[in-house]
């Protein structure tokens, strides 16, 4: 059964005209369906609330295959226990985990749980992968915007495919990724931007602003000096992730080996000081490599030299990137 609080917000919204009221107070009801898995009751609900706003069935169906091609939809697997976080980070992500698995002791006291997050640091340093982790941990799909989709050639078709993007996703508890943020949140002072990305920016900010708590908002970006100032308000977690220090690759390799029983052939540290430059992504291809290769050594791999192997390919490749 619906929760009483969002019945009687409902029932109060509607009565008073109240329309945003209404229309977040019934998308919040869709989703807490959707999160129940009662799929054909939160589809009927859905149906219901597109019908109010008296939209031909045609375009509907239209709005939905738009929003498909703008949207990549992941089954999250990776979990926060797996990734190595500076101490502030982890602590800002379990908050977050916290208040909305208790979000409904929070909206007893009229207060929303946090649900828009900036993650700044280099490539290869975990946004990503924090992402699907935060999607994993509230039991939600992650939606990775594709931008190849989103951004059009003409005149106002970046801002109404937004709108389309915004409109799908509002139904339904999940995590809402863009990787790359500073790609369409430019700041719009800069002199060189057109006006158009100006326009772009606004629109996403307002839509932001209008999604309802049980969509949670990811944005990455290596570049935090290219956004919007407007973006840095409109965030309510900003989550630094450096490049990862010695003892984090060290803590990361033994993590990855106990996990995937698989042996690495050499201590965590003696690993990671021959890769010091190495990014966690790329710490995780070298491991991924040992992996295979000790898989094709035969049944009784030895371990030592196929990671002595796989260091020497790291080693050449590293000196072909400084060319």
């Amino acid at each position: 059964m619906a929760r009483a609080d969002l019945l009687l917000a409902l029932v109060q919204s509607g009565a008073g005209g109240d329309e945003l009221a209404f229309r977040r107070a019934a998308e919040a009801l869709i989703a807490e369906e959707e999160g129940k898995k009662h799929g054909v009751l939160a589809g009927q609900l859905a149906d219901a609330l597109t019908k109010r706003r008296n939209p031909s069935k045609v375009a509907l169906l239209a709005r939905n295959d738009a929003a498909a091609a703008l949207l990549h939809e992941i089954e999250p697997e990776r979990r926060a226990t797996e990734l190595v976080l500076p101490a502030t980070a982890r602590q800002s992500v379990n908050e977050l985990v916290e208040e909305h698995h208790r979000r409904d002791l929070l909206r007893s006291h009229g207060v929303e749980p946090r649900h828009r997050i900036l993650l700044v640091g280099p490539p290869g340093g975990g946004k990503t992968s924090l992402a699907e982790a935060i999607a994993t941990e509230l039991a939600v799909p992650l939606l990775s915007v594709r931008y190849e989709g989103l951004i059009g050639s003409f005149l106002g078709e970046t801002a109404t495919r937004l709108e389309t993007l915004f409109a799908a996703v509002r139904l339904r508890p999940c995590v809402l990724f863009f990787d790359e943020f500073d790609a369409i949140a430019k700041e719009r002072g800069d002199t060189h931007e057109t006006g158009e990305i100006k326009r772009v920016v606004s629109s996403l900010l307002l839509q932001v602003d209008k999604l309802p708590s049980h969509v949670v908002v990811v944005a990455a970006t290596n570049h935090a000096e290219l956004l919007d100032r407007a973006v840095w308000r409109r965030m309510q977690l900003r989550v630094e992730l450096p490049p990862p220090t010695r003892a984090a690759k060290i803590e990361w390799l033994s993590a990855w080996s106990h996990r995937t029983r698989v042996d690495l052939g050499l201590a965590p540290k003696t690993i990671a000081e021959r890769l010091a430059n190495v990014s966690f992504a790329e710490l995780e291809e070298f491991a991924l490599d040992v992996q295979r290769r000790s898989i094709l050594s035969g049944p009784e791999p030895h371990a030592r030299e196929v990671a002595q192997q796989v260091l020497k390919q790291w080693a050449a490749r590293s000196r072909t990137n400084a060319k």
